[in-house]
């Protein structure tokens, strides 16, 4: 099976890649196809490449299709200070990306991580961000507390967050063999991988490598050239720079105080994995339950069967067809 989904990526059109000055950053953005533009934001451990798939259905579809290796990732400068990864960077690094593109407008899809960078630039630019898509991670609206608050009044402290809040701990395990890392961590995690154990739930005195197996044999959907993309990347940045994401959670809760009670009205879509253990995080279910009212335009909410995390790569043909139906109804392309 790893031979025919990797005959059938060969048979995709070679995208373009450049690097472009985009808010004090070098980013290299992966781009194809011309028309309305759709801008996709990858999460973590993953690069621009994860949208392969995607980019090719939508310029074949009638978009400009654009993927950045988001801040801290891949070809695109990561900053050494930790206070440099803020929900407001990671949104202005998508609203200058629209910009340095000679773009006005924009519909922004974003998985994992991407996901709130997605919805927080619908939230914050709904003159710029026309249309969202968020996969896995539902919108949540700023709450009363950020969620390494709840987690300590819950009394939780193995939960995955909180074990990449200390800068050098989740690298030194991660760093230590990229791509079996990697290699672990995607097929443990996607609707292929066991089911045993909530992921992100760590047990006592140990990394979040120990709640991973080695697959027997590669799903169709990861093959060990993916493998091999990723951890040559990886191995020449580290992790660092995707974990400083994490370890702004609280900062990025306090600088998006004054958006509290704001819901975004754009046209909005969420499609995540049956299997994804984020719907088993704590409130994730009410974040869906809740998206009439923060989503009062949503126009689906997809849960895909037997799919699990990775969700635009263990099931591209499906979240291609949602996502071009979507973008159709938006009236951009006849």
């Amino acid at each position: 099976m790893n031979k025919q989904m990797q005959s059938t990526e060969s048979k995709l059109p070679e995208p373009d890649i450049q690097m472009l000055k985009v808010n004090g950053l070098d980013m290299k953005v992966t781009s194809m196809g011309n028309g309305p533009l759709v801008v996709l934001c990858h999460g973590f451990p993953e690069l621009a490449i994860s949208w392969r798939s995607q980019i090719a259905a939508l310029a074949a579809a009638g978009y400009r299709a654009v993927a950045p290796d988001m801040r801290g990732y891949g070809g695109t400068t990561a900053p050494s200070e930790v206070s440099a990864y803020s929900m407001l960077h990671l949104v202005g690094d998508m609203v200058e990306l629209v910009s340095a593109l000679g773009e006005k407008q924009a519909v922004i899809i974003g998985h994992d991580w991407g996901a709130p960078v997605a919805w927080n630039c619908a939230l914050l630019r709904p003159d710029l961000f026309k249309a969202v898509v968020g996969m896995s991670v539902p919108f949540v609206p700023i709450g009363s507390s950020d969620i390494l608050s709840y987690l300590r009044y819950a009394g939780i402290d193995n939960f995955y967050l909180q074990y990449f809040q200390t800068p050098g701990v989740a690298e030194a395990e991660l760093e230590r063999d990229v791509a079996t890392s990697i290699r672990k961590i995607h097929f443990s995690a996607s609707g292929d991988g066991p089911k045993a154990v909530t992921f992100g739930m760590l047990q006592s005195g140990k990394g979040i490598l120990d709640n991973t197996v080695e697959p027997e044999t590669l799903p169709a959907w990861l093959s060990d050239q993916d493998i091999e993309q990723y951890a040559l990347e990886f191995s020449r940045t580290g992790f660092r720079g995707g974990l400083n994401w994490y370890r702004n959670i609280s900062r990025s809760w306090e600088l998006m105080i004054p958006w509290r009670g704001q819901v975004i009205h754009q046209p909005s879509l969420f499609i995540a994995g049956e299997c994804d253990d984020v719907l088993r995080f704590p409130n994730t279910q009410a974040n869906i339950d809740n998206f009439s009212v923060t989503l009062p335009n949503i126009r689906g909410c997809h849960i895909i069967p037997e799919a699990g995390h990775w969700i635009q790569r263990e099931r591209a043909t499906v979240v291609n067809k949602l996502l071009i139906e979507f973008l159709y109804s938006l009236h951009d392309v006849s």
